[in-house]
């Protein structure tokens, strides 16, 4: 079941179809365009605001440092390595290894085959409400997302944003179509548009549309409200497996 989006989100976007393709609409086709080529408006804010992005994370791990501490301790006393990195793509094509907190056993990606028989997501997204690869505290984790927040050293070296499309997969953007290739032409996020508006219980397509939307809207003023909008849903729990 997909969470129920405002209106208003989609009154531009067509229904998507396939691969993250839409019928033709002027929205559309300006998404399409230049598929990789950032809105004036990110091209406008430059390195200046990159830098900002990196300030305010490099803030976050001083904040949050008894936070990193407990949970590293908590995911080391699971057992396994604390951290999980794994190559994924960012802003127009470029690969990067993203840091998270381990929260899956340490053989997941040699489990995953066996387990797509289960898949409960569509699109390129491998998504399994009850993954029987997340440890006992992993799952406190994922709920509360708090296994992503090593990803704020990604935004302080430059890999990351702070607001922005999921960061994916190489398999992933293999299967990509105009449209969702369009979340490329900026670099991914620790939070974003989609993460705010229902997780893990959006459907492959509404996830598309809303990046970009996202991308085709950004603006300064655009993150700070996603940023704020996060805390709700971070705090729920809710969308997140």
């Amino acid at each position: 079941m997909t969470a129920a989006m405002p209106p208003a989100i989609f009154a531009d976007l067509a229904p998507v179809s396939g691969n993250g393709g839409t019928a033709a609409t002027p929205a559309r086709a300006a998404a399409e365009s230049a598929v990789t080529k950032p809105p004036a408006s990110a091209r406008r804010a430059g390195a200046g605001y990159a830098l900002l992005n990196a300030i305010i994370a490099l803030l976050l791990i001083v904040l949050l440092l008894p936070v990193l501490v407990a949970v590293a301790v908590a995911v080391l006393l699971d057992g396994g390595p604390v951290l999980f990195r794994q190559a994924r793509v960012g802003r127009d094509g470029a690969e990067f290894s993203m840091i998270k907190f381990r929260s899956m056993v340490v053989d997941a990606e040699a489990r995953l085959d066996a387990l797509r028989v289960f898949d409960e997501g569509a699109g390129p997204l491998f998504k399994m409400a009850r993954d029987p690869r997340i440890t006992r505290v992993g799952h406190v984790l994922r709920k509360f997302s708090l296994d992503e927040l090593p990803q704020l050293f990604n935004v302080v070296g430059g890999t990351m944003a702070l607001v922005g499309p999921r960061p994916a997969l190489a398999s992933e953007v293999a299967q990509y179509g105009p449209l969702a290739r369009r979340r490329l032409a900026v670099k991914p996020g620790l939070t974003g548009l989609w993460q705010v508006s229902g997780r893990s219980d959006l459907s492959w397509e509404e996830s598309v549309r809303l990046d970009a939307l996202y991308v085709e809207r950004w603006s300064p003023l655009f993150d700070l409200s996603i940023l704020v909008r996060t805390i709700g849903p971070v705090l729920r729990g809710g969308g997140a497996y």
